[in-house]
């Protein structure tokens, strides 16, 4: 695996990271999605995993969530190693295809993941949240895919979860939309909470605070997208991707991440 750059926020210790993967490797027949990655979120820190469609990214995220687990290496997420049960109540997953309910309303939706996560209390919040409140009885079928998203979101955001994992999330969406849902993410982060966003869009990765590059299930580099660049020698994070591929052996082919 290439050599990482960058330091966690604060210098603090691995112990103190809301997610700590370690030499995490995963292979699903004769192909390695994961080899070897090491990385760790830390509260209130907004982590871009940064790749090509089929880089490991949504593999990585659901050994966050529990729902893959390693062949070797360890996936610890809010101080337990995963999967634990008891941490779920405290982790929300919006998932790359939207896991909806296509015949019940928006509200329907939400307060079932509400009723599932004992939160009942959050489904008004988690609505306003995504400008929803008023779409409440539409059914998912008849949205939008931009409504789609954020009836989505409002349902891995109606618990109050301390780490959110977010697979593409604005996949589909109108640029105004975009801003709003990384507004409401900032905000998130404001508060404490640790977001995890797998994107291959350059200008989202920009908005994040720190990124793991990762490419063919190995992590190649991380750091800010000002410390990638400046590593790389280059001025956008898009020819960083690309030259760090390079060093560590890969064909990008010039295709964009």
């Amino acid at each position: 695996m290439g050599a990482t750059v960058g330091t966690q926020p604060g210098g603090g210790p691995a112990a103190a990271a809301a997610v700590a993967v370690r030499g995490v490797r995963k292979a699903f027949g004769g192909r390695v999605a994961l080899d070897g990655v090491s990385l760790s979120v830390r509260a209130g820190e907004v982590y871009g995993l940064l790749g090509p469609n089929g880089a490991g990214k949504t593999t990585l995220v659901r050994m966050m969530v529990g729902l893959v687990a390693p062949d070797a290496g360890t996936v610890s997420v809010l101080g337990a190693e995963m999967p634990d049960l008891a941490v779920l109540g405290r982790i929300g997953y919006m998932t790359q295809q939207a896991a909806l309910y296509a015949d019940l309303s928006v509200e329907e939706n939400v307060r079932f993941f509400a009723a599932i996560n004992g939160a009942e209390s959050g489904v008004e919040d988690a609505l306003r949240a995504v400008a929803l409140d008023e779409r409440r009885r539409s059914v998912v079928s008849t949205l939008s895919g931009g409504m789609r998203q954020r009836c989505s979101l409002a349902c891995a955001l109606v618990h109050r979860p301390r780490l959110l994992l977010l697979d593409e999330p604005t996949v589909g969406i109108d640029p105004e939309l975009r801003v709003q849902f990384w507004q409401h993410f900032r905000d998130l982060a404001a508060d404490g909470v640790s977001l995890v966003v797998c994107s291959h869009v350059m200008d989202e990765a920009e908005r994040c605070d720190r990124l793991g590059l990762i490419r063919a299930g190995r992590l190649l580099a991380e750091g800010s997208a000002r410390e990638l660049t400046e590593r790389a020698g280059v001025q956008r994070l898009e020819d960083a991707f690309l030259r760090l591929s390079a060093d560590d052996g890969g064909d990008t082919g010039g295709a964009q991440p």
